[in-house]
């Protein structure tokens, strides 16, 4: 982005869903307004802490930081988990993903000395997988996962979203 200082990064907002939801929609996803609700409330509650991305006032992404991931990996050594990571197609490669990613990092740090994250295998995913990699995640040797149960050898799945490799990065300490 020509002017990185035109990306404020902040905290989902009360007033956040309907616009997100809208944004998505307009594009042809079905991210409805109940999911950011969600969002705010766990955010609320402690479960979850949601940053958004604005680009000179218009909603551009967003991603969470979810403190109590599912993934067993993650559960069992109480490792957060930077959780869907969305940026509206035309601030694609701008980036946004980065600054938000940026962000869930170093608020996980203020707990953590490591982070997860989980990524589709589908081609859909492939920028998202570059960027992990770039960013210094690897695999954490557990294998993939279909719907958060892990694939035996042998097994057949379907490739969509929900066969997920997960992945740690270690966080800079103090």
């Amino acid at each position: 982005m020509e002017n990185p200082d035109a990306i404020q990064i902040r905290l989902l907002e009360e007033n956040d869903p309907p616009s997100i939801a809208a944004a998505f929609r307009k594009i042809g996803w079905n991210k409805p307004e109940a999911q950011y609700r969600r969002y705010l409330h766990e955010q609320m509650t402690g479960v979850r802490t949601c940053f958004v991305a604005i680009v000179e006032v218009q909603f551009a992404g967003y991603v969470t930081v979810n403190w109590r991931p599912i993934y067993a990996g993650f559960a069992e050594m109480n490792i957060p988990e930077i959780q869907d990571l969305n940026v509206l197609i035309t601030y694609r490669r701008k980036g946004i993903a980065s600054r938000l990613l940026d962000r869930a990092e170093g608020e996980a740090a203020r707990r953590s000395d490591v982070v997860g994250i989980g990524v589709g295998l589908h081609p859909g995913y492939n920028a998202a997988q570059r960027l992990y990699a770039k960013r210094g995640y690897i695999p954490d040797g557990r294998g993939v996962t279909y719907r958060n149960r892990f694939a035996e050898e042998g097994a057949s799945v379907v490739v969509d979203d929900d066969l997920v490799m997960h992945f740690t990065k270690q966080l800079p300490t103090g």
